[in-house]
């Protein structure tokens, strides 16, 4: 049974998440979709139910005035069969339909919707573009997705529910009161519009504390998921005291949001306290006074108090679900900042799958500058013929890296256009573009699952055996027999830790190499590819590297010039522009910025930047 009702709202909806809307009514009614049907019905069974407790509260004056009027002997043969009626109702119908509205809210609500968000926020933020991320804390997002998912299913649970449960609740007890004497009914009148005051003038503070609290929460989430995602560099620099400081700041300033909000609830909880002694002390003093003139009966009086006393315990619990409402709303308010953000990449509505026959790139007259209006690339061109392998090579801030970031598409071009096979790579899908790349970067990032997990994520489909021949290929298969974890996994089931950290930095670029070798992408990217690895172990996998790029187009940055220079075609590139081009001894000849970087390396490496003079040459 509880399956069934578990089963009734899909946790993982299949359809491709769209970008939320950026107002809190139009967002929370777009995470609702697929869950109307289960929250009406929870809606309509919580009406019933508070309808039915206002019901048994005027049935139960009606005992008291029988018990006073009515004659022992003759009660059960009088008043049997209501009797009855009322038990069933307590000890049938009742609890039948408590236990009925619990099934669809808790088992169909309250963990598959959330769920539903988080699933739905999760995969349309997995193709926001690259600046959204180097813009936010990791642990900043992961806490807004978490915490925004469960602010929206308290924002419409307590919408649709506790506040229909308290209007059907009030309605009936001024009906029920008022039947029995209209002027009852008035202290309820006055206590209302009192009780309306408070939410106007609490609720609104409380929901601005609360969203800066939640962004506050996640500020300090995030400082906090920073220290452990970089502990080695907090370790290698001693900074163990400075990022306590660093986290002491962000948990200073959440406590500040917490203190301002139980400021607020104090003072809450004293103004209702001294509503509530006021209704039950009109309302006691009104209901004696009416049946000292005979105008109620004593069944009448004992429905007023034992109602007042009903709101009176739940004018608390109706304080705080309002409340936890609006807190909730400023959680959910904070949480679009980030969920609603448009992506700045889309694939177009006509975009098709990129298809590669050839492997031919051109970059056709590209411009780029970070929206800074000007620098880093400017109307560059370049044709990479198919199969060909070219090195870029130029100092740091050349440009080498942003090139290849827009053949990723990672980020848009702002004027150009580049080329694969004649295909407009804006016009093609991101996912289908990425694909047909393989990439090895400097800054190798491992996922924090096995080693099987981490080789085959560059081609799921492969065998293990595929696996392992990759593996041979870029030398780690004998640290991977080796490898051990601290659950005792072996091998190819051993975890690398988060970012590989449990790796050195030669083993787990060997790993990436291998993933990029197991992928067997047409175009092939390396970036620094061979630079964590020692002298011997390069010497050793470029024979295999040169069986990888075998056939395919290859664009190969690397400051080591020695692990280039054997490439097809050399492109020098400084501030945004290509300045060189040829193969080495070209360039040697040509005794231009190409040959003073080769002479400059000390050990191989290149220098960071060029002096002026020599720049200035160059051009």
């Amino acid at each position: 049974m509880f399956r069934w009702f578990e089963n009734r709202l899909a946790p993982f909806p299949p359809e491709e998440p769209q970008r939320p809307p950026d107002t809190l009514i139009a967002f929370c009614l777009h995470y609702t979709r697929g869950a109307w049907p289960y929250l009406l019905t929870a809606t309509v069974l919580m009406a019933l139910i508070a309808g039915i407790e206002v019901w048994m509260f005027g049935f139960l004056g009606n005992i008291v005035d029988w018990l006073a009027a009515q004659d022992r002997e003759t009660f059960l043969a009088d008043q049997g069969w209501k009797l009855t009626g009322m038990a069933l109702i307590v000890l049938v119908l009742l609890p039948g339909m408590v236990w009925l509205h619990s099934l669809f809210q808790q088992q169909t609500l309250m963990g598959n919707f959330p769920m539903r968000i988080r699933w739905q926020a999760h995969r349309y933020l997995l193709r926001q573009s690259m600046g959204f991320y180097q813009d936010e804390f990791a642990g900043r997002i992961a806490t807004k997705v978490m915490q925004t998912a469960l602010a929206v299913r308290e924002c419409v649970i307590k919408l649709f529910d506790v506040l229909n449960y308290v209007s059907v609740y009030f309605l009936g007890t001024l009906l029920l009161v008022g039947n029995a004497d209209w002027r009852l009914a008035l202290p309820l009148v006055a206590w209302l519009a009192g009780y309306l005051v408070l939410l106007r003038v609490f609720v609104p503070l409380m929901g601005r504390v609360s969203k800066s609290q939640a962004d506050a929460r996640s500020r300090m989430t995030g400082r906090i998921v920073d220290s452990y995602s970089n502990i080695q560099t907090v370790k290698l620099f001693s900074h163990a005291q400075r990022e306590a400081a660093f986290a002491k700041e962000g948990m200073h300033g959440f406590l500040l949001t917490v203190h301002r909000q139980m400021r607020l609830v104090t003072g809450l909880y004293g103004l209702l306290y001294l509503l509530n002694a006021l209704l039950l002390f009109s309302i006691g003093w009104l209901s004696i006074h009416l049946w000292l003139i005979e105008a109620v009966s004593v069944g009448a009086v004992a429905v007023a108090l034992g109602l007042v006393m009903r709101l009176w315990g739940m004018s608390q619990w109706i304080m705080w679900e309002v409340s936890a409402l609006f807190e909730n709303i400023g959680t959910v308010q904070d949480g679009m900042a980030t969920l609603s953000l448009p992506r700045q990449i889309e694939d177009s509505p006509e975009a098709k799958p990129l298809a590669i026959d050839r492997g031919e790139i051109v970059f056709d007259h590209i411009r780029f500058h970070y929206g800074k209006g000007s620098g880093v690339i400017d109307d560059l061109s370049l044709h990479i013929r198919p199969g060909e392998k070219i090195g870029l090579i130029g100092p740091s801030g050349a440009g080498k890296s942003t090139l290849v970031n827009l053949l990723l598409r990672f980020f848009e071009l702002e004027g150009g256009a580049i080329r694969i096979d004649g295909q407009d790579i804006a016009d093609v899908t991101q996912e289908s573009l990425r694909a047909k790349i393989g990439m090895v970067t400097q800054d190798t990032s491992l996922l924090h699952r096995s080693v099987r997990d981490n080789l085959l994520y560059g081609r799921p489909d492969a065998t293990d055996d595929m696996a392992w021949q990759a593996a041979k290929q870029a030398h780690v298969a004998e640290f991977i027999e080796s490898l051990r974890d601290i659950h005792g996994r072996r091998g190819f089931e051993a975890h690398v830790g988060e970012r590989g950290v449990k790796l050195s930095g030669g083993q787990r670029q060997r790993l990436a190499i291998a993933r990029v070798m197991l992928k067997d992408a047409p175009i092939l990217i390396l970036d620094e590819a061979t630079s964590a690895l020692d002298s011997d172990v390069e010497a050793a996998i470029q024979e295999n590297l040169d069986q990888l790029m075998r056939g395919k187009t290859v664009i190969a940055i690397a400051h080591r010039l020695s692990t280039i220079a054997a490439m097809d075609r050399l492109v020098v590139m400084e501030q945004g522009r290509i300045v060189e081009q040829g193969s080495h001894a070209e360039l040697i000849r040509q005794n231009g910025l190409y040959a003073r970087l080769w002479r400059r390396q000390s050990g191989g490496f290149l220098e960071a930047a060029t002096t002026p003079s020599s720049a200035h040459e160059a051009n």
